[in-house]
């Protein structure tokens, strides 16, 4: 076992735990920790604000499946850093952040960095914010942090680390290999859901982001038991949009409580059914109501849970396919294909342009191309449009809901999907969050089509005003010239103002050598 600076060992123990990337910025705090960055044989990727940093290592965590880790300075680097890791835990994201921390606060005021309560801050956003006292306490975090990210929830953790402990010597972590495997879930239980599904002649399964894991097998337990399938957007892709009964991802259509009140049946695998999920409070069944997740409170909470399943979707999704023979229902493939396109005209009714720019995008991208998109009505509207034929390549600030994410975490993304197409789809106030990012994509080459719907104004806020009788307040902003901007930066820029020209501009910068900003406005998509 070698003796190194503790701020070093941590290097060699992620990189010895199989992580390979680092997303950070260097300070006087936290060099401690770049001394080991190079000699452990890590990529590091440097943001230009730490709230870069951390959606770049969500985006990471994200297009690859596993942690993404970000190091951190004492106070504001934590501070900065406090809205990717409070999206991350509301989107279950394995984030790991490292941060120094001062070596004594209660006696001292007035020390640089220095905030009232940095692990206390860390655990209103994380799921757990610990500050390691000694070298082995570090290591054991780390190590519980990986741990858990495999065998629970994956949330984020926190670990603050006193500057002096990472300066001070310390010996290696040992080496540990673990194999998880998941309990396979009652049979008894498993036989009677089983039944239940054989029996019901509208059952509707929801697929959640929970289920990812399970892939095409949460797809067939709805085939096998002719059920109705609604997905989340983190479950987009789990079955094909336009299967005989897909009804999409559209649970927060008004409509889709009719749909349950059909229901005899309802199986829900790995989705909390959040309010960012329906944007209602009841799901509007009447009906059995089957869950399965991971997460033991999701299985007690207002939606009237009968069937309570904790367990693992994938183990769950095997055993029951084992239980399960073919049936039929009767849910009309014509019927729900009719209100697809009535859903579809509403949303193009809600938000007018943005669909045909919506069915531009998807005709010219690959089918592999992984998607990051901001909280903008590009996005709301592609959500509920653009037909996904894959699980785990559309990723959306959900629940949290942080402006600023789509630009870092594609560039994040893009890092760890290496030359699989990434774009980023941003709103042009949510753009300007992180507009800074541009330095990293272009300092890394990335080939990135960097989307930006700019109708001027802050379109959902004025709409909501209107809705609630409020004359609109504070909705418009005088933008920059956002092509000049790019270009400033070093990346390239194009402004279509057609939609054969919007086609063009994403194909040609899919194949670019560094980044690409599009410029798009609600004109383009009428011409």
């Amino acid at each position: 076992m070698s003796t190194k600076p503790l701020g070093a060992q941590l290097s060699h123990m992620l990189k010895n735990r199989g992580v390979e990337v680092i997303f950070g910025i260097p300070g006087v705090h936290n060099q401690e920790m770049y001394r080991g960055i190079e000699e452990a044989g890590l990529t590091h990727v440097l943001a230009r604000n730490e709230q870069g940093a951390g959606f770049m290592a969500d985006g990471y965590a994200r297009a690859t499946g596993g942690p993404g880790v970000a190091y951190v300075i004492t106070g504001p680097g934590l501070c900065n850093i406090m809205n990717p890791v409070g999206q991350a835990y509301s989107d279950s994201v394995p984030l790991l952040v490292i941060a120094s921390c001062l070596d004594e606060t209660a006696a001292t005021r007035g020390q640089l960095h220095q905030m009232l309560d940095q692990e206390g801050a860390g655990a209103t956003v994380a799921e757990w914010s610990e500050t390691a006292r000694t070298p082995d306490a570090a290591y054991h975090l780390i190590d519980r942090a990986l741990l858990e990210f495999q065998t629970s929830r994956p949330r984020p953790k926190l670990m603050n680390v006193p500057i002096a402990l990472l300066q001070g010597d310390a010996s290696s972590a040992s080496d540990r290999s673990v194999q998880v495997a998941f309990d396979a879930p009652n049979s008894d239980q498993i036989a009677r859901i089983a039944q239940m599904l054989s029996e019901a002649r509208r059952p509707v399964v929801i697929l959640g982001g929970g289920a990812l894991r399970a892939g095409a097998r949460a797809a067939q337990v709805a085939a096998n038991a002719g059920a109705a399938v609604f997905m989340t957007n983190a479950g987009r892709g789990l079955c094909a949009d336009d299967a005989p009964l897909s009804f999409g991802a559209r649970l927060a259509r008004s409509g889709s409580a009719d749909v349950f009140a059909q229901a005899d049946l309802v199986l829900v695998l790995g989705s909390e059914l959040s309010e960012c999920d329906l944007y209602r409070d009841p799901l509007g069944h009447d009906c059995p109501l089957i869950r399965v997740d991971l997460d033991p409170q999701m299985l007690a909470d207002r939606h009237r849970v009968t069937d309570p399943v904790l367990a693992d979707c994938t183990v769950f999704c095997e055993a029951l396919l084992s239980a399960m023979e073919p049936s039929d229902s009767d849910w009309n493939p014509a019927a729900v294909a009719a209100l697809r396109l009535q859903w579809r005209a509403e949303t193009d009714a809600d938000c007018p342009g943005i669909v045909p720019l919506v069915d531009a995008l998807r005709a010219v991208l690959p089918s592999e191309t992984m998607i990051f998109s901001d909280m903008t009505q590009f996005a709301y509207v592609a959500n509920e449009t653009f037909p996904m034929d894959r699980p785990g390549h559309w990723h959306h600030p959900s629940g949290f809901g942080t402006l600023g994410y789509a630009l870092p975490a594609a560039i994040g993304g893009k890092v760890g999907a290496g030359d699989k197409p990434v774009i980023s789809i941003n709103g042009d106030s949510g753009f300007q969050y992180n507009i800074q990012e541009l330095a990293t994509a272009v300092e890394l080459g990335l080939s990135l089509p960097i989307i930006v719907w700019d109708n001027g104004k802050l379109k959902e806020i004025e709409d909501s005003m209107v809705r609630a009788q409020i004359a609109p307040n504070a909705v418009i902003a005088r933008n920059p010239d956002f092509c000049k901007l790019a270009e400033a930066y070093g990346a390239r820029a194009a402004a279509p103002r057609s939609i054969a020209d919007f086609k063009q501009a994403v194909t040609d910068a899919l194949s670019a050598d560094g980044p690409t900003l599009i410029h798009v406005t609600p004109e383009t998509g009428t011409n």
